[in-house]
């Protein structure tokens, strides 16, 4: 066989192979039957129902996003990209005004730019 045969019999062999990984491939579908919301954890396994509830990294390892109106300062600033001084600053003006309702208001934040807005819009949510 020449070299341009063996280049060909290589080339199918990885479109087989990406053809079959495709095919057995994980579905997008949650491993767990439940909601997010009913997720729990119990001996450091995640399980559906009853148990100790997630923690915020926990949550947003799973992909899930915290709530901006509730979740505390110490939460906050374990988000990457936010800190302690911006976590502070968010629940001193949640503390002043009110829930956020828009992300205006949260952008009018004083350390709130562009960056962090949308970070803070990744991993967070009004609820």
């Amino acid at each position: 066989m020449n070299r341009t045969g063996a280049l060909a019999v290589a080339s199918l062999g990885l479109l087989g192979l990406g053809v079959v990984a495709r095919v057995r491939w994980p579905e997008s579908s949650p491993a767990l039957g439940c909601e997010p919301g009913a997720v729990r954890v119990v001996e450091g396994v995640a399980v559906c129902g009853e148990g100790d509830a997630l923690s915020a990294p926990q949550r947003l390892m799973l992909g899930q996003k915290l709530d901006l109106n509730v979740v505390t300062e110490s939460e906050l600033a374990g988000v990457p990209g936010v800190g302690r001084s911006l976590a502070r600053r968010l629940v001193r003006e949640r503390e002043v005004r009110g829930r956020f309702v828009s992300w205006t208001e949260v952008a009018d934040v004083p350390g709130v730019g562009a960056a962090r807005l949308g970070t803070l819009q990744a991993t967070t949510e009004l609820r």
